[in-house]
């Protein structure tokens, strides 16, 4: 039955007397840390309450102030540490917006602060009411599922839950009257923590989160099951008493300690059976229980063998959770006996550190771990996982337990986001999916037709990364069609292949004749952009796998292929061909070396010519210098063209080799409208590519508002390079960024 606690440290005027409530707790507190708690307090309350507000207001804050003493009393008898108490009385202060995180971390250190942070992230499911007819918590169980995961994923701090139960404990007594509300919060407890408290194992919090739920959301089901238990306690209770006499009588001459109590049924238990196993009240057999504790493991199976010797055990009623103990680490012996009267009786048998395991959960682990509390939980984040791991596994007792388990480990929900439409459906996605992943995730006409999103209220860019707990909405055109740049990888518009596929099959439902003309515009744009002349495109195609040009271009334009696929085969050629002669190599520059073969010609000094610096895949022809060796230039270069003019009999034949360069030097130039932190986000973008910049010059031209920039990069290949200026084009007021070749 439910647990009726009295609040002595509030008065009869509701004055609260902090003393008095420090007394209560169920801990030894040195000096210091109480005085810390009581610092706490007197900072919640002060950040509570403003001078002014009328009566309503003022009683709201002396509800938020108790309700986080009321916390910190839960957190006590759960033995976590004094972080996790200073963040219990601090959070619902923090989630008021009433005080302010670096305050928090100011008095009481960034641990402190990164909890109550936690739990306010949490807190953003159960802010989420009713939209319309349509509630966020208590829909279908699949919705029900996501939300878990949702709120899984949020929890890298086993203690953030703790305290988030503790609040939704508190939150689910306080609405006892309260017949608007009860019915919601009693939902979402039902739906989402005491499924958390059972699976963390804690039987303390769990019971009574389960029967108040219960209770306000099946009222007539629970007071049915309350009068069948109270027509029989006085019956129940004489034969309790007899069974604990006859085997404190037996378990005495055997000569163990022991001590034995009788144990209260649960309501929603109950009717949990009954509806299980499709029984009625009378058959179900654990109404009548007692639990028996021992000191050592060994005495837990003494006493069972001392049990089946004294009354006959019922067949497929023993479960020996000690050596199989349940996912969420619960340990006992369960045993089912006709004891006195002919009646049937459930016996639980454990040792005390067992018992602490089923009331606590994780908090006797870390109890029992032989440390101070507060350095277990100051225990690395992999150790906290790893419980984590163990125990966040749910429903087992629902019908598609199954399907649940295979998809709701810890590991899975950390590498997902759960985001909210506007109705407050949860979405559940990948971890890094962007707000177009999202629309077409919802439908794929909605994907085909966005051409925005707002997150939270704010429009964002499609390459947003979506974070948990954030509200989507998507903006769309009446007539809108998917863009060719989102199946570009380098851009970052999808993330997800399924929102992948479905634009790839929109391009290739497409018209042929279209695909081919979209798929040349784009390679042409792309060759133009990278400063490429001199193309073979009939060996590319070849490389791609494709017996024409024309077949690679309709590839391109319904998405087969992508633009990047087609620079990597063009630079790919290069490894293709034979092993040449001789090679040429640069001194002194390690990253030209063994990159050009000349046939014919002995080991020469070659340079990369700087005038066009031409990059693996460029056309290139070699010219003999005086004294420096062979200059290489791309086919197309203005000054190679005077050169094969005035000294054609020292122009030469060469080509690249088969080893890679590590980068290569390529001028790149950029044209936009002037602005504030243009600049910086230039750079950002090739600080963001890992490319490094080796010179960088900018003209302005103040009466036009225009920005020039001419910069010097090391690149490693022509796909880096092309993601890169694309990235730059689409950056706010830039007109054109290109690599130039003089």
């Amino acid at each position: 039955m439910m647990q009726v606690r009295e609040q002595s440290h509030i008065n009869a005027s509701g004055d609260i007397d902090l003393e008095c409530w420090l007394q209560q707790l169920p801990l030894e507190l040195d000096a210091a840390d109480a005085s810390r708690l009581l610092a706490a307090c007197e900072l919640a309350k002060q950040a509570l309450h403003v001078p002014g507000r009328d009566c309503g207001d003022w009683a709201r804050e002396t509800n938020c102030f108790i309700a986080g003493l009321d916390i910190v009393l839960i957190l006590a008898e759960l033995h976590v540490g004094m972080d996790c108490l200073l963040a219990g009385i601090l959070y619902r202060a923090v989630r008021e917006q009433r005080l302010q995180v670096d305050v928090v971390v100011a008095q009481f250190g960034v641990e402190v602060a990164d909890l109550i942070d936690g739990v306010v992230r949490m807190a953003s499911i159960g802010d989420l009411k009713m939209q319309g007819d349509n509630p966020v918590l208590g829909q279908a169980h699949g919705q029900k599922d996501n939300i878990r995961k949702m709120l899984i994923a949020l929890v890298d701090d086993v203690r953030v839950a703790l305290i988030k139960l503790a609040e939704r404990t508190c939150a689910i007594r306080a609405v006892k009257n309260d017949e608007q509300r009860r019915h919601d919060i009693g939902q979402e407890v039902f739906d989402v923590y005491a499924p958390l408290a059972h699976r963390l194992g804690i039987g303390h919090l769990k019971w009574e989160l389960e029967d108040l739920s219960f209770r306000y959301i099946y009222a007539d089901a629970y007071r049915k099951i309350a009068g069948l238990l109270d027509g029989k306690r006085l019956e129940r209770d004489h034969f309790i008493s007899r069974v604990e006499e006859e085997l404190s009588h037996v378990l005495r001459d055997a000569g163990l300690d022991f001590e034995i109590t009788g144990r209260s049924k649960h309501i929603y238990s109950i009717w949990s059976k009954m509806q299980r196993k499709g029984v009625g009240f009378s058959q179900v057999y654990d109404i009548r229980a007692v639990r028996i504790l021992v000191p050592r493991i060994k005495d837990c199976y003494a006493t069972l063998g001392l049990m089946h010797g004294l009354w006959r055990n019922i067949p497929n009623e023993f479960d020996d959770y000690i050596a199989n103990p349940k996912e969420n680490g619960y340990r006992s012996l369960h045993t089912a006996v006709i004891g006195p009267e002919g009646k049937i009786l459930e016996v639980q048998i454990r040792t005390q550190q067992m018992n602490d395991e089923a009331e606590l959960g994780v908090c006797a682990h870390w109890r029992y771990k032989g440390a101070n509390s507060d350095k277990v939980l100051a225990s690395t984040y992999e150790e906290k996982i790893a419980w984590l791991r163990q125990v966040l596994d749910w429903h087992e007792e629902t019908g598609d337990a199954r399907s649940v388990a295979e998809q709701f480990s810890f590991d899975v929900a950390q590498d997902r986001v759960y985001v909210f439409t506007p109705r407050g459906d949860v979405v559940n996605l990948m971890q890094g999916a962007t707000p177009l992943d999202f629309a077409y995730h919802v439908h794929t006409e909605v994907g085909h037709r966005c051409r925005g999103a707002k997150v939270n209220g704010s429009i964002v860019p499609l390459t947003y990364s979506l974070k948990t707990v954030e509200r989507v909405e998507v903006l769309t055109s009446k007539e809108g069609l998917p863009k060719r740049d989102w199946l570009h990888p380098g851009l970052g518009y999808l993330r997800t292949s399924r929102a992948r596929a479905k634009v790839h099959h929109w391009f290739k439902s497409q018209a042929r004749e279209d695909n081919i003309d979209a798929g040349r515009h784009l390679l042409e744009r792309e060759f133009k952009r990278l400063a490429l002349t001199s193309v073979d495109y009939q060996r590319i195609a070849k490389k791609v796998q494709f017996n024409t040009v024309e077949d690679m271009y309709a590839a391109l334009g319904a998405g087969d292929l992508s633009s990047t696929q087609v620079l990597n085969a063009a630079q790919g050629l290069i490894e293709s061909r034979p092993e040449p002669e001789l090679r040429l190599s640069r001194a002194g520059a390690g990253s030209y070396r063994d990159q050009v073969q000349v046939r014919g010609v002995g080991n020469l000094l070659s340079h990369m010519a700087g005038c066009c610096k031409p990059l693996p895949g460029d056309a290139i022809i070699g010219f003999i210098t005086k004294g420096r060796g062979v200059s290489i230039h791309r086919a197309d270069c203005a000054r190679l063209v005077n050169l094969q003019e005035s000294a054609p009999e020292r122009v030469i034949e060469v080509e690249w080799g088969a080893a890679p360069m590590d980068n290569y030097e390529v001028d790149v130039a950029i044209e936009a409208y002037d602005r504030q932190g243009l600049l910086r986000d230039i750079t950002g973008l090739f600080a963001n590519a890992r490319l490094n910049v080796l010179t960088i010059n900018t003209q302005t031209n103040k009466k036009r508002h225009t920005a020039t920039m001419r910069l010097r990069v090391e690149v490693p290949n022509l796909g880096s390079l092309s993601k890169l200026l694309e990235r730059i084009n689409r950056l706010k007021n830039v007109v054109s960024a290109v690599r130039i070749s003089e």
